[in-house]
């Protein structure tokens, strides 16, 4: 099983530990840039077809909360790249 496959299947799941750094390599993998916005925004942005994912970045910790896995899954789906 490939790294990319490991962790589309961890990220389905849903886990209450999937951390802004796993969400970056997996968004990275499926062709998503990070870009900085004001404070703790940041948006993710497909080069290819221009689509945009914006949320926070946690704070303190770096553990992405349930309904930001939500969001972020109903967005990939959108674009059926989960």
């Amino acid at each position: 099983m490939t790294t990319l496959k490991k962790l589309i299947d961890r990220f389905r799941k849903k886990p209450k530990n999937f951390s802004y750094d796993e969400l970056r390599r997996l968004l990275g993998f499926l062709g998503y840039v990070e870009k900085q916005g004001a404070g703790s925004r940041v948006v993710f942005i497909n080069e290819k077809t221009k689509h945009k994912i914006k949320l926070h970045k946690p704070h303190p910790g770096k553990i992405i909360k349930q309904y930001q896995l939500d969001f972020i899954e109903n967005e990939l789906k959108l674009k059926n790249l989960v």
